[in-house]
């Protein structure tokens, strides 16, 4: 019988906000709330999985972006100040609210979690939680992916290979210098592919990536083994296809995070509580955002205000960290009944946001999948490189064009609210090629200019157009 495997993969982004001061440094909510209710809570996981000796294998993508702002200096200590503000909030809240009141529990629960959100980042990760991810990756637990400069979709600029060349190169250069290796594994923004792209990624060496499913369901010739194997170019190489099935498994009408006991994260104190009590934790700024203080449990129906039990939600998580490893494990048996091969396997990739921001207990229900599968035998936990270990013996395909975004082509993002700035950026996209190949060797002032002016044209590639 085939070997049954299931990767793991999540990506971590986030655009470059540095609102230091003003009306927009509220806008440092993003990446503040992102640390606490992901990057944190998934370093936690990570903490009591392996001192539990629970084997676990994920993929990540850390962006360069992401990477920037959380080796910032600057807004380490913002973060920290931002911490300090809601732990104000927080004993302002739980004196609000009469001891053994619901309301108060959970007020008490969540200032005691921002306490500790300080604490970690503070002492345990001493400010530096890239360097945490970078510990994990070397000791094989998770497998980082390098990705593009900015959140560029690649094949808009397929002629310009440049362009993609710059893109492809600055991010490798930003992992290497977090993390010190040059991956075998390579992102693509939007999962956006075209023909070609593949040649650039192996010319920087390389080795595999993942598309969206119908981006290897209608290669040239159609694939022996559909999406359950890993297919390969002309230039072996490596290729691998997303379950089309998990997003809508977890955020789909009827996925996982929508079940009545899971936390309703559309209600937060930020918008319902009055602007007095919220004085001191918006500051200047006085726009409503986020804090996390949010007391209210999802409902089938929107009048029912049913309180959030975190008991009732442990449960949940339970079953429906089960209820998902039984899914997958039941589609890959029933693929190993049409097709011979000695491993097949299943690609879920998702975005980070996804756990802790959207779906609170997103973090929770992972590490439930992970203690699960170490006690199943139907089913194991791998990463991309351990299947592309046979790379020039799998089937030689032509994938086709493919995204995750729009219908699965991209479409949706150049249309008629954007494209009047297409040949703008495709123009100044030609003098900076111009520039870069008759200035290469200036240095100095110049040399600065020509910087700047790059880094400009990767903000402009960044809006997709």
């Amino acid at each position: 019988m085939s070997k049954k495997s299931l990767v793991l993969h999540m990506t971590l982004h986030q655009g470059y906000f540095r609102h230091l001061e003003g009306k927009h440094k509220a806008k440092n909510e993003i990446l503040f709330s992102s640390i606490s209710q992901v990057y944190l809570p998934l370093l936690n996981m990570f903490a009591n999985l392996e001192s539990d000796g629970i084997p676990f294998k994920i993929g990540l993508t850390i962006s360069p972006t992401l990477c920037a702002l959380l080796s910032d200096p600057v807004i380490q200590q913002s973060y920290i100040e931002w911490l300090d503000s809601l732990i104000i909030l927080g004993e302002a809240e739980v004196k609000r609210y009469s001891q053994g009141s619901e309301q108060y529990s959970l007020a008490k629960t969540y200032l005691k979690n921002c306490k500790r959100d300080k604490r970690d980042f503070v002492e345990t990760f001493n400010q530096d939680i890239l360097s945490k991810f970078d510990y994990y990756a070397k000791r094989g637990s998770v497998e980082l992916f390098a990705t593009c400069a900015t959140n560029c979709f690649l094949p808009h600029y397929i002629d310009m290979n440049e362009s993609i060349c710059a893109q492809v190169e600055t991010g490798l250069q930003s992992h290497k210098t977090f993390f010190d290796v040059v991956p075998e594994g390579f992102w693509l923004p939007d999962l956006g592919y075209t023909k070609g792209i593949e040649t650039i990624l192996r010319s920087y060496g390389i080795n595999y990536s993942i598309l969206d499913t119908h981006g290897i369901l209608f290669s040239t010739p159609l694939p022996q083994n559909g999406i359950f194997t890993p297919v390969r170019t002309a230039n072996s190489f490596a290729f691998f296809a997303r379950d089309s099935e998990t997003p809508a498994d977890i955020t789909g009408p009827l996925g996982y995070m929508w079940n009545p006991s899971y936390r309703n994260q559309d209600r937060d104190i930020g918008f319902d509580s009055d602007m007095e009590l919220l004085s001191g934790f918006l500051g200047e700024s006085r726009s409503r955002v986020s804090t996390g203080f949010k007391y209210w449990a999802r409902s089938e129906d929107q009048k029912n205000n049913a309180l959030y039990n975190f008991d009732k939600a442990k449960e949940c998580v339970q079953q429906d960290a089960k209820s998902f490893l039984d899914k997958k494990s039941e589609k890959l048996t029933k693929a190993s009944r049409m097709i011979e091969a000695e491993e097949l396997s299943l690609v879920c990739a998702m975005d980070a946001s996804i756990f802790g921001q959207v779906w609170y207990e997103g973090i929770d229900w992972l590490e439930s999948l992970f203690r699960q599968a170490a006690d199943r035998e139907d089913i194991i936990i791998e990463h991309c490189t351990d299947l592309a270990k046979s790379q020039f013996t799998l089937q030689k395909v032509e994938p086709f064009h493919s995204a995750a975004s729009g219908t699965g082509y991209g479409e949706d993002l150049l249309d008629s609210s954007n494209d009047w700035m297409m040949k703008y950026i495709r123009k100044s996209t030609e003098r900076m090629i111009d520039l870069a190949e008759r200035f290469s060797d200036d240095t100095g002032l110049k040399a600065r200019a020509l910087n700047l002016a790059a880094k400009d044209m990767h903000l402009k590639d960044f809006l997709k157009v």
